[in-house]
């Protein structure tokens, strides 16, 4: 589903504050795994999910989606088999249009081929019966304007956006990072009852250990832009956060204990 084979990546090339991102990167996620993305602060996390999502093109590699070679297709194209939920929650959002224009806004994103009318009945509801399953009310306030919801509520709208066209890929950038711990639980359990629902391929980048044993099927640490350590299976059920912060090279970052 997701093959990157040897991406390198590398910022301000040739002067005195060069920064490797991505060195010779290797990594294969299969249809429907659930990839727990752990590392210290620049290891290569973002930089890797940039590359993925077309944000940002690789100096040398490849990225091959569901068999196709989009290395050097932009962010806009991608789009179709890549969707992404940011740690900001005013970032995956349009503050000054509605609760519905943002739907609409994700699915002429998502399937631009398929548009046709605006705002239809259909539409309306279908965007309440995704958004019902969130718990959260926003069902009830299609007109209401996205600057009116609370971050978690931003973020809960963002995360229904991006899996109403079922990706190929969906990306979480520690999409909770920004909430608090109540709001966080409530977008990571919506979160993994829309990706079990609709077995989606995922990466969900995380500082929190805990989530990361809790959450997904498989876990990859990088380091240094490389993948230094993947856990599955009963690896992964045996380990515990003192083992993988012990793999850090950078032991201090209190984060790691979702501090």
């Amino acid at each position: 589903m997701l093959k990157i084979k040897d991406a390198r990546r590398v910022f301000f090339q040739g002067m005195p504050d060069e920064k490797v991102a991505l060195d010779g990167l290797s990594l294969t996620l299969a249809r429907g795994d659930f990839a727990i993305v752990i590392g210290s602060n620049g290891a290569g996390k973002s930089t890797m999910m940039n590359a993925v999502s077309g944000a940002l093109m690789l100096d040398q590699g490849s990225i091959h989606i569901n068999g196709a070679d989009v290395t050097a297709m932009p962010v806009h194209a991608r789009a179709r088999h890549v969707a992404r939920v940011f740690q900001d929650p005013m970032k995956g959002t349009a503050a000054s249009m509605t609760i519905a224009e943002n739907m609409l806004l994700a699915e002429m994103r998502q399937n631009p081929a398929r548009l046709r009318r605006g705002l239809t009945r259909a539409r309306r509801e279908t965007y309440r019966e995704h958004l019902s399953y969130l718990g959260l009310g926003l069902e009830d306030r299609l007109d209401t304007p996205v600057s009116l919801l609370s971050g978690g509520q931003r973020q809960s709208l963002s995360l229904v956006m991006a899996v109403s066209g079922e990706p190929d890929i969906l990306l979480l950038d520690e999409h909770t990072a920004a909430l608090d711990p109540r709001t966080a639980d409530l977008v990571l359990n919506a979160t993994l009852r829309a990706v079990t629902a609709l077995k989606l391929t995922t990466m969900m980048v995380t500082h929190n250990m805990a989530h990361a044993l809790e959450y997904g099927n498989r876990i990859i640490m990088l380091d240094a832009g490389k993948v230094l350590l993947e856990l599955s299976g009963e690896e992964k059920a045996r380990a515990t956060v003192p083992d993988l912060i012990g793999h850090f090279s950078v032991k201090s970052d209190r984060m790691l204990l979702g501090a």
